[in-house]
């Protein structure tokens, strides 16, 4: 994913912040990139920005490999909004498990 200004325009995340009037929501910034007709992947990295609302350009870029990172692991949004943690999926299915009913990776 290109976060700067010398990238491929296309796969830049930069252009569609730009459109944005600051302060502006996490919702505010996904619209207006499903507005600009940005790839999916930009606007799942929208959606798993960690803050709701921010109050300039330079925020969101400081925040952009977490939210990077939050979409690479799946950590979009569920339909009703809420965001599950996935951090610990194999440990809980080793540990929770029934005895002779796990496999440890």
């Amino acid at each position: 994913m290109a976060f700067g200004t010398a990238e491929d325009p296309g796969r830049s995340i930069t252009p569609h912040l730009d459109a944005v009037d600051y302060p502006a929501t996490r919702e505010e910034l996904v619209e207006s990139a499903e507005d600009g007709d940005a790839p999916v992947t930009i606007i799942n990295v929208l959606k798993c920005l960690p803050r709701t609302e921010y109050a300039s350009k330079e925020d969101v870029q400081r925040d952009l490999a977490e939210a990077s990172r939050r979409a690479a692991s799946g950590n979009l949004p569920d339909d009703d909004g809420a965001r599950r943690d996935r951090s610990n999926i194999g440990r809980d299915l080793v540990e929770g498990a029934p005895d002779g009913q796990s496999r440890h990776p």
